[in-house]
Parts: structure tokens; sequence; C-alpha cells
């Protein structure tokens, strides 16, 4: 997870990003410190029930206001492999950190490091875990098509770390395309959490239905309206004594119904923590601020 250093509002990415917010309420510098508060908070909660979470923090030059996302550059594999991603803002592209990969070396084994940036010539882009969920044991990869997640990339992607792609399009409430596919699907080892009325054409809801059933996952339905309170933007992690939690904001919980929560509680314990500041201004949660380590340790 990355503290950051100048979090605020982003003018490049709220192009294609239909879940940010801009008001004049606050300062600049009062965004920032809220957001800086919630990262603390919510940090302090994973830790209290022995999840393992490295802290980087951000640098102050260049400007990033989004570096608060670390899931959008930079996945890691359990085979060693890292892999760093083609980004849709120039903003965004300086969020790429040699020397963080660099800090994980000295604790965890890493092999290749497979790179996508050439891509940002090309105009195809391809956001990490924002753009891809990743069934690990089956080799899965789902993802909505959207202006930062290319389909060509996709492919390439899928090609070279032996994932199967299922590619699908998903629409908000007002029929534009879902930036980033976190934040309409979470995927659980023993379950998913899927907005399906985000996924209008009905080949593409049944291909997804038929993968679910076909990797024993419980499906736990939410709305448009649900998905709009980042109900969709949820991560499965472990604690170090193996327990699992499913992680999400105080606003995702919230929108929650019981028997929703009923559903997941069969599967996982519910951590959830305040972001409002972080979802109204960036436009992402609490799965975008966590990138998973799956390298092997030393």
């Amino acid at each position: 997870m990355v503290r950051p250093a100048h979090f605020g509002y982003n003018e490049e990415t709220a192009l294609n990003n239909a879940f940010q917010t801009m008001d004049e309420s606050l300062s600049p510098k009062e965004i920032h410190l809220q957001a800086v508060r919630e990262f603390d908070v919510f940090v302090e909660k994973l830790r209290s029930v022995g999840v393992d979470v490295i802290v980087v923090e951000d640098t102050h030059t260049p400007v990033k206001p989004d570096a608060i996302f670390p899931n959008n550059w930079v996945t890691f594999h359990e085979d060693g492999r890292v892999v760093t991603y083609s980004m849709n803002a120039p903003t965004r592209r300086l969020e790429r950190r040699e020397d963080v990969l660099e800090l994980l070396s000295t604790h965890f084994q890493q092999g290749a490091h497979l790179r996508f940036e050439h891509y940002e010539e090309m105009g195809m882009y391809l956001e990490g875990t924002g753009s891809l969920i990743l069934d690990r044991p089956n080799q899965i990869a789902y993802a909505c098509l959207s202006p930062r997640t290319n389909e060509h990339l996709l492919d390439d992607f899928c090609n070279k770390l032996n994932y199967e792609k299922l590619a699908f399009i998903a629409v908000d409430g007002n029929g534009q395309e879902i930036y980033h596919t976190n934040v309409m699907m979470a995927l659980g080892e023993t379950f998913v959490v899927i907005c399906l009325d985000s996924v209008r054409a009905r080949g593409e809801r049944e291909a997804l239905l038929s993968k679910f059933a076909a990797t024993h996952k419980e499906v736990i339905e939410i709305s448009l309206g649900q998905m709009r309170a980042f109900a969709g933007n949820m991560l499965q992690v472990r604690s170090q004594d193996g327990t699992p939690y499913l992680v999400m904001s105080e606003q995702a919980y919230q929108s929650l119904r019981p028997e929703q929560v009923r559903q997941i509680e069969k599967h996982s314990k519910v951590l959830y923590s305040p972001l409002y500041t972080i979802e109204k201004y960036a436009g992402g949660s609490a799965r975008c601020m966590m990138a998973e380590v799956f390298l092997p340790e030393k």
C-alpha cells in the first residue's frame, strides 16, 4: 500500500472515471489530509486483524495524485514474476517505481519482469488488477473492456502468463462503459460479488455464470446502486493465521442488504473502513488501494 504525498482530484482520470466527483467544499490541502487519515486508519484496521501490510511512502516529486492505488501499475505472481502495466493517464505513469520493486526484493524472490509499458505509445492500456480480476488457482483473467482495458493487450497478458481470457462489456446506469473491472466485480476463493445488471449482453452474462459454476463460486449479486457505492470494489485477503477477510469500504458495507452480508460471511469475515474522501475525489476504493504480493518469500 502506498501512503500518498499529494492525494487529490485528477482531471486526467476523470475523463473516463464516472465514479469521481469534484466539489470545492474542501481545499486541496484538506482533501489530502483527510485522505491520509483514511489511509492510516485503514492500514491500522488491516494490521489489527493480523494482515501483513507493507506501507511504502509516496515520493513528493513528481506529484502523483493517484499514487494511493498501486494495484494498477504492478502485479506480483506466485512463480516470482513481476508485471508492470500500460497506464492511460500520463500522470499515473509516474507511479511506476523501480525502488518499490527493489524494496520487495529484500524479502521476496523475484523472477522475470514482464513490462507492458511500451503499449502506451500505441494508445493501448491494461491497468493491473483494476482491469484484470485474476482467478489465480484456475488461471482465468476476467476483464470488462474499456478505454483502460484493451483487448489486444489483454490477449498478450494471457498468452505470456498462460491465463484464459473472459472478456465482456459492462456499463453503469447511464450506459457509460465501466472504467475498471474491479468496481463491478470482486472474486473470492469460493464466491464472487458481481453487478450482473451492468453486463447487458445475455451471452456474456451466461458465459460469466457458466465459468463461475465450473469453478465453484457462489454468485452474490449487487445492484447498480450498490456498485456506485463501491460494493464491487472488494478484496479477499488472509491474516497471518490464515483467516480470510473480505475487505471493503464503510460505504460499500452499508450499501449491502443483510442477506448479502450473510452470504459473504458464509465464506469470509468482513472488514470495512471509512474511505469517503478517497472514493469521492479519486473514484477508487478499498480494493484499488491494495497490491497483493504473491511472490515466494526468501
